[in-house]
């Protein structure tokens, strides 16, 4: 395995790498601006010589991924197969060629797709499926959504008896076995129908958001729940 350093003469990109590649549990160096390194090297844009992984405050997640297959010689693949459990803070795993290669919590459900496509473009690879666990009706469709307008190959899998594992990690856990189970291919965008349920506890989350000053209607709350507005901009509405 190739080792791991950075070098890059901007200091807040250089801090914010450095807690992303601990986070990893990643083996690397710090360089300063005039030593060599023939392993993987990750350093800003502007800095970039010729084969080093560019990385910006943006991109910081994507950039260290690359880094990591590129540090376990895997720079292409036959196959990506990724596996989302959804929730309000959905897990997703992702495999190539059957190997799992990482995982994440996110805390956005509407940047699935996105975490998705930017993960995809740190290995090469000739086919990509996303399968996505049936749980948490609401939220999966609203994924599933994301997921068919960017054009990507989307299965529902039968979360049963994937949300084994320890209670910390459990929806990591999940994504990678939904990862590894098949599934339904999914080839229309669902209709968003939030339950009455759905809305209340949109509602609740309105209240401990605004500090128990309010409570959003449930039009508004109707929007947060299929995605069309944010729960900050609901309660500025309210």
């Amino acid at each position: 395995m190739r080792r791991i350093a950075v070098r890059t003469d901007d200091f807040r990109l250089s801090f914010h790498l450095m807690r992303e590649l601990k986070r990893r549990k990643c083996d690397f160096v710090m360089l300063s601006s005039d030593e060599k390194w023939d392993g993987v090297l990750i350093t800003s844009p502007e800095e970039v010589q010729g084969g080093e992984i560019p990385a910006t405050e943006e991109t910081l997640e994507i950039s260290v991924e690359r880094a990591i297959q590129a540090s376990r010689g895997l720079d292409s693949a036959v196959q990506l197969v990724f596996g989302v459990d959804p929730g309000p803070r959905p897990g997703v795993a992702w495999l190539a060629d059957g190997i799992v290669v990482g995982s994440a919590q996110l805390e956005q459900i509407d940047s699935v797709a996105d975490h998705i496509v930017g993960l995809s473009l740190a290995v090469e690879h000739k086919r990509m499926c996303v399968k996505v666990g049936d749980g948490a009706p609401l939220i999966r469709d609203r994924i599933i959504n994301q997921l068919i307008l960017r054009g990507i190959e989307t299965l529902q899998v039968n979360e049963y008896r994937t949300s084994q594992g320890s209670r910390i990690k459990t929806h990591l856990h999940a994504a990678t076995r939904i990862a590894l189970t098949g599934g339904e291919r999914v080839h229309n965008i669902r209709e968003l129908n939030p339950t009455e349920g759905d809305l209340r506890e949109i509602q609740r989350q309105s209240r401990i958001m605004s500090s128990g000053n309010l409570t959003i209607s449930t039009e508004l709350a109707r929007l947060v729940a299929c995605g069309e507005l944010s729960m900050e901009d609901a309660i500025k509405r309210a």
